[in-house]
């Protein structure tokens, strides 16, 4: 049996992997191994890793990496200590191959112990742009760390090509949270009440924003142009859902914390879990923030999203995605223009651009059959040149 092993550090990455984890335990040839890692162990956001407990999995290591600190000194020390960690952990389990998703610090940590050892790596979702985070420089650098690729759409696929990976190893399989989306069955109105204890309005938004790491403005003011924007609008439910654990990311939590302290009509979750974040999206007028999710799975329940700032810049888009500026006016300019009656009639036809579902059957699939052990050896893969009048292309 190949022993695949899993390796989440975010409730939101654990969502999208969920999935791809049942697959590998159902299918009889393959063994999951699982580790968690980073915000899933810290009670400041939720303990997470209960859920994948609940879900029915195993974990098999907890690598504790957090450092109390959110400044570019501590979260650099926190991936030192987590390479640290993950080195022991990978060479006592002895994984086949380790599967990872996205873009964080934490899984490159893990992908770099594991690049070490020589261990293959399977890395879901690579070749999407970030521009206004440094974890666009941290995906890039995991996909040349990887071996086996799974992408969400043809332009990743041929940016994962661009730098130099084998289109043999490259798989286009479309994006993971459209399967839960697919795959569970959300919540009513009335239960999603009773579970979140709070009543959903006449209108009601979902609200994510986390901290950017290589924007202009600060993290804070951005947060507060948002904040302020959101103070003006009438009428309307919030349910806020807290950032994650990048740099300053404790100054936006309590900032919101502070925000909902003072209004009746608006909540704030430390962890919605997939759950109730999607049964959210099916029951609000639209998405709010600059969460990655707002373009990857909301246009699947044709609902609005207001994507601010440059954090997801470079995605692909759906029609259903509204991009303003991080200031308070282009805020209240996009609230404005969601809840017009053309913005909404046209949401009907929004389509989303990373697929209809199956990716993670797909991913199981080519776990199950590809040769890993011939997988740690590759060669940089060039795009063939082509000359013109006007030079190399």
């Amino acid at each position: 049996m190949k022993k695949i092993c899993v390796i989440t550090g975010t409730r939101a990455e654990y969502g999208l992997l969920r999935w791809v984890m049942q697959g590998i335990k159902d299918e009889p040839t393959l063994a999951l191994q699982v580790i968690v890692t980073g915000m899933h162990l810290s009670p400041e956001f939720g303990l997470t890793y209960k859920v994948i407990e609940q879900d029915g999995f195993k974990i098999d290591r907890k690598i504790e990496m957090l450092t109390s600190s959110d400044t570019p000194v501590g979260v650099a020390k926190s991936m030192g200590l987590g390479m640290i960690s993950f080195a022991d952990a990978l060479h006592e389990m002895k994984p086949d191959l380790i599967a990872v998703l996205g873009d964080r610090f934490e899984i490159f940590s893990a992908v770099s112990a594991a690049l070490i050892a020589c261990i293959p790596v399977a890395h879901l979702h690579g070749g999407e742009t970030t521009e206004g985070a440094f974890d666009e420089s941290l995906r890039h650098s995991i996909t040349k760390m990887s071996h086996l690729h799974f992408v969400a759409a043809e332009a990743y696929r041929w940016r994962v090509t661009q730098l130099g990976e084998s289109p043999d190893r490259v798989f286009l399989v479309g994006g993971l949270g459209v399967d839960n989306i697919k795959r569970m069955r959300l919540l009513d109105r009335s239960a999603l009440e009773d579970s979140l204890e709070f009543k959903l309005g006449i209108k009601n938004l979902l609200i994510t924003f986390h901290s950017t790491t290589l924007e202009t403005a600060s993290a804070e003011k951005q947060m507060q142009s948002l904040l302020d924007a959101l103070d003006v609008i009438k009428d309307v439910h919030l349910i806020f859902t807290m950032p994650n654990a990048d740099v300053d990311g404790r100054v936006l939590i309590d900032m919101i914390q502070g925000f909902v302290d003072r209004r009746p009509n608006a909540r704030a979750y430390k962890s919605l879990g997939q759950l109730r974040y999607l049964s959210c999206i099916a029951h609000v007028d639209g998405v709010v923030g600059n969460s990655s999710s707002g373009l990857t799975e909301v246009p699947s329940f044709q609902k609005g999203t207001i994507n601010i700032g440059d954090r997801q810049r470079g995605r692909l888009q759906a029609a259903s995605v509204i991009n303003c500026e991080s200031t308070k006016d282009s805020i209240i300019s996009a609230l404005t223009r969601l809840y017009s009656n053309e913005f909404q009639a046209n949401l009907l036809n929004a389509i989303n651009p990373y697929g209809e579902g199956g990716a993670s059957t797909k991913i199981v699939e080519v776990l199950k059959n590809f040769p890993i052990n011939s997988s740690t050896k590759k060669t940089f893969y060039d795009l063939p040149i082509v000359y013109s009048d006007k030079g190399v292309a």
